[in-house]
């Protein structure tokens, strides 16, 4: 883990979505954060510890889901795949419920972790979330602590390590380059996630705050609906009518992409229910009690 100093910041932005709006001064205390996302290895140790089995594992109760289709009453989660479309108006396309996807078959139950030990753990929902981190003694961040750690001290930067998206040309992190859902050039070296610490630090010494996989934070979503963009986002739409608490998820992912989710910025931001998981979601957890 990193320890911040804490301080006061520039939060948000006035520069691309409504919902990160207004930007504004924020004041956090200091804490420790994971130095890089939970990565499937560690996620493994807390389960062999503790026999915890995640949300994506467990078949969904029918009582929560009114309508929900019989064939859907099964343990899987939403798997990303490309599709040749120009239409970005369904995510549903491009998302994909595959039965048996998890943390340990991230793709389906043909797939596993092996040669993905260091990268982040997938398929984790936010009581998976919560459940690892008090298992370690941790927590997970608030939004503000989040984004003032993915800042690494580039106050009000359009991005984590200045105001271009690639200075020079430049690969700082795991996003989607090229037309997305069809094309990916893999300017980055990387289809999906990528191993936690395969680009640059940020002047905190943080990796990947921006991009690979989103991650939960603590906060409820509370941008009322006037301050939303109705720009679709890389995220899995809601599947649950509503009735479930939302999440703010930060720092975007692999699959953000220019033409589409720019949401690979420190003051991005999205609401996702608390019981989904995707093949791009995961989290890192924060300190606030320790000393030094």
């Amino acid at each position: 883990m990193v320890r911040l100093g804490g301080g006061t910041f520039w939060m948000g932005s006035d520069r691309f979505y409504p919902e990160e709006m207004p930007k504004r001064r924020v004041k956090v205390a200091p804490f420790w954060i994971d130095q890089a996302p939970v990565t499937n290895a560690e996620f493994e140790r807390f389960v062999e510890a503790t026999g915890y089995v995640t949300l994506a594992e467990t078949p969904p109760e029918s009582s929560l889901y009114p309508g929900i289709k019989p064939e859907m009453i099964v343990a899987g989660s939403a798997v990303f795949k490309r599709c040749n479309t120009l239409d970005l108006d369904d995510p549903m396309r491009w998302w994909h419920f595959v039965a048996g996807a998890n943390w340990r078959h991230p793709l389906g139950p043909e797939s596993s972790t092996e040669g993905l030990e260091d990268h982040p753990v997938v398929h984790i929902s936010y009581q998976d979330a919560e459940a690892y981190a008090a298992w370690a003694e941790k927590a997970l961040p608030t939004e503000a602590e989040w984004e003032y750690a993915a800042r690494g001290g580039l106050d009000g930067a359009d991005f984590a390590w200045g105001d271009e998206l690639a200075p020079g040309g430049a690969m700082l992190a795991n996003y989607w380059q090229g037309l997305f859902p069809i094309a990916n050039q893999l300017l980055d070296g990387w289809e999906r996630t990528s191993p936690v610490r395969s680009f640059p630090g940020n002047g905190y010494e943080l990796f990947d705050m921006i991009g690979n996989v989103w991650e939960w934070t603590a906060d409820l979503w509370d941008a009322p609906p006037r301050r939303v963009s109705g720009r679709r986002c890389c995220t899995m739409p809601a599947q649950n009518g509503g009735h479930l608490p939302r999440k703010v998820l930060k720092g975007g992912s692999h699959l953000c992409a220019p033409n589409y989710c720019q949401r690979y910025r420190p003051a991005a931001r999205h609401p996702e229910t608390v019981d989904t998981s995707t093949s791009h979601i995961g989290f890192r957890c924060v300190v606030r009690h320790l000393t030094g």
